[in-house]
């Protein structure tokens, strides 16, 4: 929605004849044929009267609007500028960067190969050591491109690494510059400043939140001198922007999961993990390729992985005490109540095996133990390699 004559079409009185007229006369070829033709607003938050023409489209009914933007989630945007929000005429659907398995799609990995997978999934059998090897090399590549469609995209084409962490870095610069473009259109008269450099702040101290060793947000880690929940508000705005997604710990082990959580116990995880990597050190993509990662091995890999449960649909919950019992995530898995750990190899799962045998938590029998190594099962904790964790639905 970035040309200035298309956006003209929307300054009127939305009349959808008219707009099909002028939409017809700038854009030359187009052909607007009733209960055939869909019309996509992309970058809708360019042109907020165009989201207030959703409404008389949908009432006219003879063409489909879909519309993409980057920062129309977001609570307030645009209500100051636009001609009104269509309320009751719009269906939010949010989208998230290319998963695993897309992924292996945009490679050229056949069906017959991921079909493959999955029944080693369900069966509980092992990969074959030349899949599983293959698997996961791909899998590490997936760990610094990411699923961003333009960093794929230049992957596939270049197969360098050096212009995908361009084209990366370049997609962080545009975020930032949405952070202050969102502030300063929902404010009165000019930019809550105060609030973007608190959004700065929280964005800033991501990958040190996430590299220790505890991985529950601090905000000692923002600011020395943060005191109470100044900061919330920021990582509230973060996660409806799409950046961030909060992960909740549980008062305990039992169903409904939202309602056992504790609001003010968290951490968060970037929703496409590339960025993340792309927001570490540069040679972290080469350690990440040669196997040599150290203080973000942990961090890189227990993204990843909720960054799958996100795009399985699910909210993100873990579970830990003070006496040392961590574990990573806790969802519904096949409709039961599962413990989910993260290890970059098949070593010991202590905080598993002490829920698993403790009759306290007669509830729970199920864990999954996602490793760099292949499939096994064992004493109710069933292992599946890293790039499987797409599989869990």
């Amino acid at each position: 929605m970035n040309n200035v004559s298309i956006k003209r079409v929307f300054d009127g009185d939305l009349i959808v004849d008219n707009m099909i007229r002028d939409l017809s006369g700038s854009l030359i070829g187009t052909k607007f044929v009733p209960n055939k033709t869909v019309i996509i607003f992309d970058e809708l938050q360019e042109c907020v009267n165009a989201r207030s023409a959703i409404k008389p489209f949908m009432l006219d009914g003879r063409f489909d609007i879909i519309a993409t933007g980057s920062l129309i989630g977001l609570r307030g945007y645009n209500k100051k500028e636009s001609k009104g929000i269509p309320t009751g005429f719009e269906y939010f659907l949010e989208m998230y960067p290319m998963d695993f398995q897309e992924y292996l799609w945009a490679r050229g990995i056949n069906d017959e190969t991921i079909n493959y997978l999955k029944e080693c999934y369900l069966k509980k059998q092992k990969v074959s050591d030349s899949i599983n090897v293959n698997m996961m090399s791909y899998f590490k590549e997936y760990l610094c491109v990411g699923g961003m469609p333009d960093a794929v995209n230049t992957f596939i084409l270049t197969k360098d690494l050096n212009q995908v962490y361009d084209v990366q870095k370049y997609i962080l610069e545009q975020y930032k510059d949405d952070f202050g473009k969102h502030l300063d259109k929902n404010e009165e008269k000019t930019i809550n400043k105060t609030e973007l450099i608190r959004i700065m702040q929280v964005y800033n101290s991501i990958p040190n939140q996430l590299a220790k060793e505890n991985k529950k947000f601090q905000y000692s880690v923002v600011d020395s001198h943060a005191k109470g929940r100044k900061y919330r508000n920021a990582i509230s705005w973060l996660e409806e922007f799409g950046f961030i997604k909060i992960c909740y710990n549980l008062n305990s082990l039992e169903l409904l999961l939202e309602g056992n959580k504790k609001d003010n116990d968290f951490k968060v995880y970037v929703t496409d993990t590339g960025l993340f990597v792309s927001m570490l050190e540069r040679e972290t993509v080469g350690n990440i390729l040669s196997g040599n990662l150290k203080v973000y091995k942990g961090a890189i890999f227990e993204n990843l992985i909720a960054e799958a449960l996100i795009k399985s649909g699910k909210k993100l919950y873990f579970y830990s005490k003070s006496s040392g019992l961590e574990i990573d995530f806790v969802e519904i898995i096949d409709n039961e109540l599962t413990l989910i750990e993260v290890k970059s190899t098949n070593g010991n799962s202590k905080s598993l095996k002490e829920v698993l045998n403790n009759k306290k938590y007669n509830n729970i029998s199920k864990a999954i133990k996602l490793i760099d190594g292949n499939i096994g099962y064992s004493n109710n904790i069933y292992t599946i390699p890293l790039y499987m964790a797409f599989l869990l639905k």
